[in-house]
């Protein structure tokens, strides 16, 4: 598995909210994942290109090609409304998915991701199958895959997100399952042994590691106290079982890591990275 870095998680450090300067420019985002962060891609997130013109982009693409860290999948910010029973937000809905899919063309991504909102019914079940047929027009044609990433309402349900893939019945059309929401769900196991059979990618979200503790009062010790990486814990809910689950069913494609805890996100995308190998080596070892 390649693991990269998801940039929901480093918005504000880009684009902080007030009047504090950033502390990274969004052309250094590859270098930052690279050689401070130890990952090889970018899963980019539309939120960040909000303003950029063609010429940004592309841009950003080359920092990334040179960084040895490629932009991967650029996902949707917002839910788009394909489900929705209204007509106009239906069309509108169509329109964006086909431009976050020419968009993440330009950025050099092999796929694009959404999160369908509406309501779950047989009505809106059917429509959110005829627009994501339409949409996904655009990315066969630009040889892209078209990822669903599961939220609430229609794609609450990791069943209900296969139905709908097979209905729409294209190729190209995939999933983007999330360990978060898979916690969420109750049965974290089932749930991505569900879903990621038809992964592009895979998001590792993180919410919240165990204290470290306290060192014995050695410098080592101190150092890997202070820095976090001596065997973290995610408490929030184990990890193991949930990249044992993605493993068991042969997926080896991107893990994007996306730190959504308190305190200071470079150190909790660090643990992440420390705890996700860990379960990849337990993983490996239980065969």
């Amino acid at each position: 598995m390649l693991l990269t870095l998801s940039t929901a998680c480093v918005r504000d450090l880009v684009m902080p909210k007030g009047r504090r300067k950033p502390e990274i420019q969004l052309l250094d985002l590859p270098a930052y994942a690279n050689e401070q962060l130890g990952l090889h891609g970018l899963v980019v997130t539309t939120d960040l290109l909000k303003g950029a013109d063609r010429a940004r982009v592309e841009a950003l693409r080359e920092r990334a090609d040179k960084a040895g860290c490629a932009c991967l999948v650029l996902v949707e910010s917002d839910p788009q409304p394909l489900a929705d029973p209204n007509d106009d937000k239906g069309e509108k809905a169509i329109e964006r998915t086909e431009k976050v899919i020419s968009a993440a063309a330009i950025l050099g991504c092999n796929a694009a991701a959404i999160e369908i909102s509406g309501p779950d019914r047989e009505d809106t079940f059917e429509l959110a199958i005829d627009r994501l047929q339409i949409a996904v027009e655009r990315a066969e044609k630009l040889e892209m895959n078209l990822l669903i990433s599961p939220g609430p309402g229609l794609t609450a349900d990791a069943e209900r997100v296969t139905e709908l893939i097979k209905r729409v019945a294209r190729f190209r059309v995939m999933t983007y399952p999330d360990f978060q929401k898979a916690a969420e769900s109750g049965d974290p196991v089932s749930y991505l042994r569900r879903l990621t059979p038809y992964a592009g990618a895979v998001c590792a979200s993180t919410v919240e590691f165990a204290p470290e503790k306290e060192p014995d009062g050695g410098a080592d010790d101190l150092l890997a106290a202070l820095e976090g990486l001596d065997d973290p814990e995610h408490s929030a809910y184990d990890l193991n079982p949930m990249i044992e689950a993605v493993r068991a069913v042969g997926f080896d494609g991107s893990v994007a890591l996306d730190y959504r805890g308190e305190g200071d996100v470079t150190l909790g995308l660090l643990k992440s990275r420390a705890a996700v190998e860990a379960a990849l080596v337990a993983a490996e070892e239980q065969g």
